[in-house]
């Protein structure tokens, strides 16, 4: 028999995976398990946590990439440097019982939603101790209450096929599925809004739009609206144009309200900005574009409601977690 993977050890005591015999509003919010220095500590305020979680997904970030850049990582990998307000602004919403389906760019969405960063780590490391034990890379994760894959927009009908599932096992829990700009160029994504609508399913889709499919600009390759796509089917969608981590957890609690209470789908679109490469180091976006936008990421935004000394302690803690981590991933075998 297969030795358990590591959130397997815990699972009894993950409130997302609770019994199937309890109701909906008897489950518990969901929150990410881990070290209190990333994740938030206890009785700290919404907006120290807001900022401790989004700086968290950051320096995780930033790491990884040193560590590509040192040779001790394979392949490739997908950063969501300036998005991570879209992580935690959402993910603050769900709650036991219910699915986060991710893409390509899913380290935020996993972080966001288990706090688990050596097990991501030691994932993308190769290594035994990875959330699924070191085959799945950077890209394909799976855990409770989470899935992510790289086929653009392939985790569309699967998150639609569990909110299918969930409507009639557990009336009430949500299936979000995360997609970017790109995938409003594959077809399966308008399959499954049709039948999603047709069969009314409890399915929040949220876009990230981040201007660009890889490196081609969205003006290049987009024509019409965004929402009006969603329109076409009936589903309302609400956009945004915010790297606001408030803004964004508002606009999320609505959405996801709606799902919950109405049992039908609804799509949340995000104007927002990548401010590292599609992967490792391809970008060929103008220098003043990205700079600019550095002057409004949601750190800055979100940080400036900090008392400074408050924002600098936040920062040195998250950077030490962050630090251990590394060094506990690089002894793993």
């Amino acid at each position: 028999m297969p030795n358990p993977l590591p959130h397997e050890v815990v699972a009894s005591a993950d409130p997302r995976r609770a019994d199937e015999s309890r109701s909906v509003s008897e489950i518990p919010t969901a929150a990410p398990s881990g070290d209190p220095r990333l994740i938030g500590m206890e009785g700290e305020a919404a907006n120290a946590r807001f900022y401790r979680r989004m700086r968290f997904i950051r320096r995780f970030e930033e790491e990884l990439l040193g560590l590509f850049d040192e040779g001790l990582l394979r392949g490739t990998t997908h950063a969501c440097i300036g998005q991570e307000a879209d992580c935690v602004g959402v993910i603050e919403h769900l709650r036991a019982g219910d699915h986060i389906f991710s893409n390509h760019r899913c380290h935020g969405h996993y972080l966001a939603w288990t706090g688990d960063a050596i097990g991501l780590l030691a994932e993308i490391m190769g290594k035994e101790a990875g959330v699924v034990r070191g085959v799945g890379g950077s890209q394909h994760l799976c855990a409770p209450g989470f899935k992510s894959n790289g086929v653009l927009g392939g985790t569309v009908p699967a998150a639609a096929g569990i909110a299918l599932a969930m409507k009639h096992r557990r009336p009430g829990t949500v299936s979000a599925v995360f997609i970017g700009d790109g995938t409003f160029g594959e077809g399966v994504l308008y399959e499954t809004l049709n039948i999603a609508s047709l069969w009314s399913l409890p399915l929040l889709v949220v876009a990230e739009n981040n201007g660009y499919a890889q490196s081609t600009p969205i003006s290049a390759n987009f024509a019409g609206d965004m929402a009006a796509r969603f329109d076409a089917f009936g589903i309302e969608a609400h956009r945004l144009e915010s790297t606001d981590v408030l803004e964004i957890s508002a606009a999320a609690a609505e959405a996801i309200g709606s799902v919950r209470e109405a049992g039908r789908p609804r799509g949340l679109i995000i104007d927002t900005y990548r401010l590292c490469h599609h992967s490792k180091s391809d970008d060929n976006r103008p220098e003043a574009e990205i700079a600019a936008r550095w002057e409004i990421e949601p750190l800055v935004v979100h940080g400036a409601r900090l008392d400074p000394e408050e924002r600098s302690r936040i920062d040195m803690e998250v950077d030490t977690a962050i630090a251990e981590i590394v060094e506990r991933a690089r002894r793993l075998p």
